[in-house]
């Protein structure tokens, strides 16, 4: 018996070594586009933890306004790495 192994329609490329045929690719950011998306997570997870402290979960909302920072942190982390420059 002979058993053909078809290859996939589509092959994955690009950072996604594992992606799922069809699945879109995954861009690779620019060091400030990384940046800004960090910060906008920050942003996010503030939000949401106001939203909980509003809803009165407190247990969340603590999880979430503690999870703020350290997005702020790596944000910070990056732009030393990538010696964009300095923020006043």
């Amino acid at each position: 018996m002979f058993i053909a192994i078809a290859r996939p329609a589509v092959e994955p490329q690009g950072p996604d070594a594992v992606a799922v045929p069809g699945s879109p690719a995954i861009a690779e950011l620019s060091p400030r586009a990384l940046h800004a998306r960090l910060l906008e997570n920050a942003a996010l997870r503030r939000r949401r933890g106001l939203e909980r402290r509003r809803e009165r979960r407190l247990e969340d909302a603590d999880y979430w306004l503690h999870a703020a920072p350290m997005a702020v942190q790596k944000a910070s982390a990056l732009r030393e790495h990538t010696s964009f420059a300095p923020l006043p």
